[in-house]
């Protein structure tokens, strides 16, 4: 019996690392969220690091915060569909939710771990799930 390798996946080109950051950016704006709390989501990088990903420079995004911004991403998408308006849509993570333990959900997704991420993202897509 031989062991087959896997090679670890290539990382993605540095030109799609860039729009993907370009898109937590807009979201994070679109949602109100300070530098201190897009900082968080993104997985608490150096400060140097953070701003230098904020002017598009140095980018080395690692798998997790990769992760975190398809979890931003999809968060975006789902409240999109669940609400017809965009304010309404983007306000939502900023009202306490009950689920959350009364944190709202941006306050959640800035916890610190992937998992509050994936947490709010399970939340929204059970909530869309009728118009899916």
């Amino acid at each position: 019996m031989s062991a087959v390798l896997h090679n670890a996946p290539e990382p993605l080109p540095a030109n799609r690392q860039a729009l993907a950051l370009e898109g937590f950016f807009s979201i994070i704006r679109h949602w109100g969220a300070d530098n201190d709390t897009a900082r968080k989501i993104l997985g608490a990088p150096p400060e140097r690091t953070f701003y230098a990903w904020k002017k598009a420079e140095g980018l080395r995004l690692s798998d997790d915060t990769m992760r975190r911004i398809g979890y931003v991403a999809g968060i975006w998408k789902a409240l999109q569909i669940v609400y017809s308006n965009a304010d309404q849509a983007d306000g939502w993570v900023n009202r306490p939710n009950s689920f959350f333990g009364g944190q709202t959900p941006l306050q959640r997704m800035a916890a610190g771990d992937v998992t509050d991420l994936a947490a709010v993202r399970s939340y929204i897509d059970a909530a869309r799930g009728p118009w899916s």
